[in-house]
């Protein structure tokens, strides 16, 4: 079992930055793969970007690319996700997730997730 607690959204204006992390408790494996959704009012959870444990190998969303990074810290069971150039498209609720096979962007075919952190860009 693993539970995820993602913490530091909050309020930025268009152009700035933020840094969301996600504590994962419970063994995190190899093979597993961490990963960033969204979910902004009256729209369905999207994938934003994802990483595999072991590997390290990672992957975005075109409406991230080059603005977000995912990392991760294999000694503190942590992922980030930092937020550059932010635009008010980006204004929604993200989640923290964990995968205990290979990557997918599927919301469904993710087995953990956290809470939920807000993030509001204002224009």
């Amino acid at each position: 079992q693993v539970q995820l607690v993602e913490s530091g959204g909050g309020l930025m204006q268009a152009g700035g930055s933020l840094r969301l992390s996600c504590a994962a408790s419970g063994r995190i494996f190899s093979n597993y793969a961490m990963g960033w959704f969204r979910q902004a009012p009256g729209k369905e959870r999207e994938f934003v970007a994802g990483i595999v444990w072991g590997s390290g190998s990672t992957y975005y969303a075109d409406s991230v690319k080059g603005r977000f990074t995912i990392s991760r810290d294999s000694a503190k069971n942590t992922v980030a996700l930092q937020m550059n150039s932010l635009k008010p498209e980006d204004t929604a609720v993200y989640y923290c997730a964990a995968r205990w096979t290979v990557l997918t962007t599927l919301p469904s075919e993710w087995h953990y997730w956290g809470q939920g952190t807000q993030v509001t860009v204002s224009s």
